[in-house]
């Protein structure tokens, strides 16, 4: 049985039982995620999500690519989401290739030259993490008050480890205000 003929009885089988007819476009917890595309990483479990709760948008590194910042533009400006998380993940592959390395094996193994291909291949997971939230909050289409936070998800134990934040009000200068 091919893979192809695998996923259509499992789907065959899932629409006898479907249950997500009720669900709106908008996600319900107000949240959108980038993400790794790694196949460990179960964000749902991982989030306390269900179904319709998140907008999901993953690619490899999870980085905050131009296709990345379309997604979270219309997921805030269209479909409600005010908060959002950037997830890298410890053992990403990303960090196990330099540029050169897959461009050589991709002309390699095509004869067309792939030196001009940028993988996006990092070092070091904490700075590009950082760098991806700074990406998001310093975006000129995305408002400066919706918090941009980033994690890393632990694959050896499934703990999200907050890095950073940014767009999060000071909530001791809030308090402040109020006071005043």
């Amino acid at each position: 049985m091919s893979k192809l003929d695998e996923i259509r009885t499992a789907n065959q089988q899932y629409q006898q039982s479907f249950p997500w007819r009720h669900l709106d476009v908008p996600p319900s917890r107000n949240i959108a995620i980038v993400a790794c595309m790694d196949a460990r990483l179960n964000l749902y479990e991982a989030f306390g999500l269900k179904t319709g709760e998140a907008h999901l948008i993953r690619n490899a590194g999870g980085l905050a690519t131009e296709d990345a910042i379309r997604s979270l533009i219309i997921s805030y400006k269209l479909l409600g989401t005010r908060e959002f998380f950037v997830v890298e993940h410890t053992g990403c592959g990303m960090l196990s290739f330099q540029n050169s390395d897959l461009q050589d094996k991709l002309t390699a193994d095509t004869g067309t030259d792939a030196s001009g291909f940028d993988f996006l291949p990092f070092s070091d997971l904490k700075a590009s993490l950082r760098t991806q939230v700074d990406k998001i909050h310093s975006n000129p289409f995305i408002p400066k008050e919706i918090p941009v936070h980033g994690l890393i998800y632990h694959v050896e134990s499934g703990n999200l480890e907050h890095v950073v934040s940014l767009g999060v009000k000071d909530q001791a200068s809030e308090l402040a205000g109020q006071i005043a």
